[in-house]
């Protein structure tokens, strides 16, 4: 399967591609049997389970691994969050995602964060000359960080945004993610103002799938909501069994060790 291609095509239809983030290739898995289409990943919930925080601290190198352990477990694509590339300057991003895309990742999320617009449009171009060179039509995802991190004012967060998806799109970006847009009237300006298929991230109040389809919205992430949920579990799990000895608590809604092993035979 060409899944570079297939990738592609997930953005193109009528509903929002939904991902439910992984952050290992044991949890990629499990998403994969639960009907996902393709598995991105989170890079909040792909640090912590190294021991990092998130923010620009996951060695390059561990990144690399995680990418090609999950490529050899899944049978759909695969995107990478790649937060800022792991690079200030334009020359090194292109060196430092190489080993990304050899491991297997045809889609990546790259984010401009409090870092220059026109330095983010300049790694895109440097990406997609990289990815080329490699014979991946790679997918760029352009985060925005314009309303997560409160960017401009308030009032300006629309018209920015906007810009910077043109400034993107320019640079070669197949993507846009506005992650903490909510709102139905930006979401639809947006949609309108430029034609790369609009990403947002799960938030309350957001409509389901399929209200987010009717405004136009091609893909839905969970981010890291999921590995955090999985990590207050295995909290309240050990907590108790730590406190009392019960075995009851730990035995509860496991999912069983043949289901489990299944799922990995000959990956």
């Amino acid at each position: 399967m060409n899944y570079a291609e297939a990738f592609r095509q997930l953005h193109k239809n009528s509903t929002p591609l939904l991902l439910a983030n992984a952050w290992d290739a044991g949890s990629a898995r499990i998403i994969e049997m639960q009907g996902a289409k393709a598995i991105a990943t989170t890079s909040a919930g792909v640090a912590w389970a190294l021991g990092y925080p998130d923010g620009y601290k996951l060695p390059i190198e561990e990144l690399t691994r995680v990418t090609a352990n999950i490529a050899r477990t899944i049978r759909i694509p695969l995107s990478v969050d790649v937060e800022n590339g792991y690079a200030d300057e334009v020359d090194d991003v292109g060196h430092v995602l190489t080993p990304i895309f050899e491991s297997g990742a045809v889609g990546i999320n790259i984010e401009d964060g409090k870092q220059a617009p026109a330095l983010l449009a300049a790694k895109i171009e440097r990406v997609k000359t990289t990815a080329g060179k490699l014979g991946i039509d790679v997918f760029v995802n352009a985060r925005t960080d314009v309303y997560l991190q409160g960017l401009v004012r308030e009032e300006q967060r629309l018209e920015e945004t906007i810009k910077r998806a043109k400034l993107y799109r320019n640079a070669g970006a197949d993507g846009l993610f506005v992650p903490a847009l909510t709102e139905a009237n930006p979401i639809c300006a947006i949609v309108e103002a430029t034609d790369l298929p609009l990403n947002l991230l799960a938030r309350p109040g957001l409509p389901d799938a399929a209200g987010l389809g009717k405004l136009g919205v091609r893909r839905l992430s969970a981010g890291s909501t999921i590995s955090a949920a999985a990590c207050q579990i295995v909290a309240d799990l050990a907590k108790d069994f730590l406190e009392t000895g019960n075995s009851a608590g730990v035995l509860k809604n496991n999912m069983p060790y043949s289901q489990l092993q299944s799922m990995f035979k000959d990956r």
